[in-house]
């Protein structure tokens, strides 16, 4: 399997290890309700250098890149960012992503230049997916294997990353970065994005620096490493979308519940013309977010019932939420079942669960 430029660290520190995505990552330190709850009151530390990072600069490369994602990208500015997906060309999702509008001191003129964030697990079938569809005055340069993620996240983080950098963090807004030093470091790219809805930054690095930065940060009292069991269920707490779990390349954004990333308007990207037809006239299921009485976990696959054990749907994520104290899960659910409040049933072998439509998210870790 891969490893990251932190795998030995996470090694020492007793790290419980895991294949994900074909690296070895830390799945849990210490506990994952321990880990969970200490990012939603303090600081998570999260090794996410598995992630994949595509760099297009060119005189087109505006061009491409909205033409292979779903959103806006002429709206982006220099030091914004944005979230979106790939669609293909059957109204599903290659994948989700980030996009990052660059500065152009690296670009020739009349150049621009943008970098994509894309899942670890689908880093090689999305860089095939763009190259397919790169007509365009562009250049592509993955710098994934160059590039260490990691992920600062929690309500006080700022107390403890602001005495290791020379940028004032107070000023980078919600999805929106700056270059800056880090713990010394140069270069560092400080976005203001993540993974679990407690706020906070994510910080990209070249890998000789990933060290550096990592142990810097976990130096502070109040920040602990975090594994990825804990991610999942902050991720899902928060409704977020997990690729391979809730979205897929059968399941359109507009089902996911993605309209607002599915700028219909914006570009010629493809299955556009379906998700222009899907956002008037609906769509026969919806994912939703629910929670199940009881204390079983819906687990992925589970099927959705109504009343009459008529199958309505399946389980795409679920688990125990430690904000919640309760079971928690997302599925794809016949339309007509998607309203909050709605009641229905999981099946769990010869069981039946009783589960209710709840509002996303799940929580708001700023109350």
């Amino acid at each position: 399997m891969k490893k990251t430029p932190l795998y030995q660290t996470h090694v020492d520190l007793g790290a419980k290890m895991t294949d994900f995505a074909g690296y070895e990552m830390p799945l849990v330190y210490t506990s994952g309700l321990e880990e969970h709850l200490h990012t939603r009151k303090a600081v998570g530390v999260f090794d996410v250098s598995h992630m994949g990072q595509f760099i297009i600069k060119g005189k087109e490369a505006a061009e491409l890149v909205q033409n292979v994602t779903s959103n806006s990208v002429k709206k982006l500015k220099i030091g914004q960012a944005q979230y979106s997906c790939l669609p293909n060309a059957n109204g599903g999702i290659v994948d989700d992503l980030i996009v990052y509008r660059l500065d152009e001191d690296q670009c020739s003129e009349g150049e621009q230049a943008f970098m994509l964030v894309v899942n670890a697990s689908n880093e090689e079938k999305d860089w095939n997916w763009i190259v397919e569809q790169n007509t365009y005055d562009t250049r592509m340069i993955n710098i994934s294997c160059q590039t260490a993620l990691i992920a600062v996240q929690g309500p006080r983080v700022n107390e403890v990353l602001q005495a290791l950098t020379d940028v004032d963090l107070s000023k980078i807004d919600y999805y929106h970065f700056e270059k800056g030093q880090v713990a010394g470091c140069e270069n560092v790219l400080i976005s203001a994005t993540g993974y679990t809805g407690s706020g906070g930054f994510e910080l990209y690095v070249k890998n000789d620096d990933a060290q550096t930065v990592w142990d810097a940060v976990l130096k502070h009292e109040l920040a602990q490493p975090i594994g990825l069991g804990a991610r999942d269920s902050l991720r899902l707490e928060m409704g977020y979308c997990l690729y391979g779990n809730d979205i897929d390349d059968t399941t359109s954004p507009i089902e996911a519940g993605l309209s607002w990333i599915t700028k219909t308007k914006a570009g010629v990207f493809p299955s556009q013309e379906l998700f222009a037809k899907q956002k008037k006239e609906g769509t026969d299921q919806r994912l939703i977010g629910f929670v199940v009485e009881g204390r079983r976990v819906p687990r992925n696959g589970y099927e959705l019932m109504d009343a009459e054990d008529n199958v309505i749907g399946r389980v795409t994520s679920g688990c125990h939420s430690p904000s919640l104290d309760k079971p928690i899960g997302l599925g794809y659910v016949k339309t007509e079942f998607k309203e909050v409040g709605t009641e229905f049933f999981v099946a769990i072998r010869k069981k039946r669960l009783k589960a209710v439509v709840q509002k996303l998210p799940f929580v708001d870790p700023t109350v």
